[in-house]
């Protein structure tokens, strides 16, 4: 049996920059939403506070070792680390920055060019662009001149020696392939060959499919392609027949706001009935996610509540996509867990203080003995 190497999704956010500062205010950072969440319902778990790193500041050389030294303890290969690159001009840079000057932070580490425009969607408005995305060639070769050095860090993950990047969503690239051609090209000469992924949605059309020039797909959880869209189920289960009256009573004497009233599945639901890697005609690394709930960034108007998430159906869900994955060579062995610190979308391995180390024991148990 080939190993399987987790991959952690890593938001560098947490501390704060001059951007963060003007557009939000001065100070801000991500625990800035984490700690003005509040409950919409019963037995709704907000707000989502840290355990054992706490409220960290990720300039901190500390702060970045205790979280690698943790996902170590824990199982975890790498960090995907966000990367956001605008024309030359990057977002939450630091924390990347300051590890690759540092020998001691040793744990493996890929990119993924989160290459939307920045806008407020953070606090539920989308259409105020804040830094916008301006592609052209000019820009793909900068890009690819600025990513070729860090992808020669030893520390840098690959497969069959190929630096692996990711493309978070590559359908608004304006001319995509030619941007891959022109990083597979510029890497060629400085003596590398790129192994290029992208995520796959399955809410809008065509994102849920390998694009040409690409070598693989990483399933982006809670919105991937291995069952029917979470959206969907969410518009059909608010679209149910109507209930009769007693039921409805019922239902607004509970202690728990009906489950339409906010776009919420159950947690369990997501690791049920998942496609299997045979039904797939390209290679797809598989995901999973330990929680979702953005509550903390948009307020009364999140995008989308796993209700009740727990570590025991966290364990199945991951244990399920372990035994259905083979991977497709001793390198291309991936399976991608989001996140490891979005807090502000419910959304972590680090341990909060309901569950402790409980999501990150389950990861232990199923990939420390390989």
């Amino acid at each position: 049996m080939k190993k399987i190497r987790p991959i952690a999704i890593h938001l560098p956010q947490y501390h704060p920059f001059p951007e963060n500062d003007e557009w939000w205010g001065k100070g801000f950072t991500e625990w800035t939403n984490v700690t003005k969440a509040k409950p919409l319902f019963d037995d709704h778990y907000q707000p989502h506070l840290p355990a054992d790193l706490g409220f960290y500041d990720l300039r901190l050389e500390e702060a970045r070792m205790a979280q690698e030294l943790l996902a170590k303890e824990y199982g975890i290969y790498g960090f995907c680390y966000y990367h956001y690159w605008f024309n030359g001009k990057r977002l939450m840079n630091e924390p990347v920055d300051r590890k690759l000057k540092n020998p001691k932070e040793d744990l493996p580490f890929m990119l993924c060019w989160a290459n939307e425009n920045w806008t407020r969607r953070w606090d539920g408005n989308d259409h105020e662009v804040l830094i916008e995305q301006k592609y052209s060639v000019k820009d793909d070769e900068d890009h690819i001149d600025f990513l070729l050095p860090i992808m020669k860090d030893p520390r840098y993950i690959k497969v069959n020696n190929k630096p692996i990047i990711v493309i978070y969503k590559p359908n608004i690239l304006p001319n995509v392939q030619e941007t891959i051609k022109c990083w597979r090209e510029k890497a060629k000469a400085a003596g590398l060959e790129l192994y290029i992924c992208h995520m796959v949605f399955s809410y809008q059309k065509d994102w849920d499919q390998l694009v040409d020039g690409f070598d693989a797909v990483v399933d982006f959880e809670p919105f991937g392609i291995r069952r029917k869209s979470v959206f969907k189920e969410i518009q059909e289960r608010n679209t149910k027949p109507e209930k009769g009256i007693i039921d409805k009573i019922k239902g607004r004497l509970g202690k728990k706001i009906t489950e339409n009233t906010y776009n919420s599945v159950p947690y369990k639901w997501m690791g049920e009935n998942l496609a299997p890697q045979k039904d797939f005609h390209c290679k797809i690394f598989p995901s999973v996610v330990p929680g979702w709930d953005n509550t903390s960034r948009r307020g009364k108007n999140p995008t989308l509540i796993l209700e009740d998430s727990t570590p025991e159906y966290f364990e199945n869900w991951l244990s399920n996509i372990k035994s259905d994955f083979t991977p497709y060579s001793e390198d291309e062995n991936f399976i991608f867990i989001n996140a490891w610190n979005e807090w502000a979308e419910g959304n972590h391995l680090e341990p909060d203080q309901k569950f402790g180390t409980q999501y990150l024991e389950s990861v232990k148990k199923l990939f420390s003995n390989q």
